[in-house]
């Protein structure tokens, strides 16, 4: 990924942020005949120090743990807030005229080798956790045990698990860093005025991006 200096994200805790909160990556293997991108949501876990563990789960029938080039890591790839930024909303088109539109975005990469895990223990711990942590913003939060042991069994046995020690982590924060302060602020205005949800999160990205020049 291409990264200028002044949108690179470099800490973890905010890298691992972004990954807690989005969980569903793109996820992108080498298979014996092509590159593959399926859709997974993964769940980071901070075994393996510095960078932490991902862990998901696919389809039996998914080809991505059967045909897999393993000596080749994977891509997981975890997007934050976008926005389609105009420059309507930039001080300096009345003072000279010279901008044009761009899109903000935050995302993360997390790399590292992808390990087949066809454990059912392993695979109940995991959805255990899993959904301990999507079910936390829920005031009746669902559990694993609520329902039938055999129904949870079957599917169980219908599923892969799959584990990523990651290897690397890089984060690119596409916030408005490269605009002056009365843009900044008029991006800001602009989003909050929108009220979307996307719009909100990367006003409040943007922000931060501001008060910490």
């Amino acid at each position: 990924m291409y990264i200028p200096k002044h949108f690179d994200e470099p800490k973890t805790d905010v890298l691992h942020e972004l990954i807690r909160a989005r969980p569903l990556s793109t996820l992108v293997t080498l298979s014996s005949d092509d590159l593959n991108a399926n859709h997974i949501p993964l769940h980071l876990s901070e075994d393996s120090p510095p960078l932490g563990t991902l862990r998901g789960h696919v389809a039996r029938s998914n080809p991505i743990w059967s045909d897999l080039v393993a000596e080749v890591e994977v891509l997981a790839i975890f997007h934050g807030p976008n926005a389609y930024i105009t420059p309507s909303w930039y001080a300096t088109k009345a003072e000279t005229g010279k901008v044009v539109p761009t899109w903000n975005y935050a995302v993360t990469h997390a790399c590292g080798a992808l390990r087949v895990v066809d454990d059912a223990s392993w695979l109940r711990a995991h959805l255990d956790a899993f959904t301990a942590h999507n079910e936390m913003a829920f005031p009746e939060s669902w559990r694993l045990s609520d329902a039938p042991d055999d129904f949870i069994g079957t599917l169980i046995n219908a599923v892969v698990g799959i584990e990523i020690v990651i290897t690397r982590l890089s984060g690119k924060w596409k916030v408005s860093q490269n605009q002056p302060l009365q843009n900044q602020a008029g991006i800001i205005d602009g989003l909050g005025a929108s009220g979307s949800p996307e719009s909100l999160e990367m006003a409040r990205l943007v922000e931060g991006a501001r008060d910490s020049r």
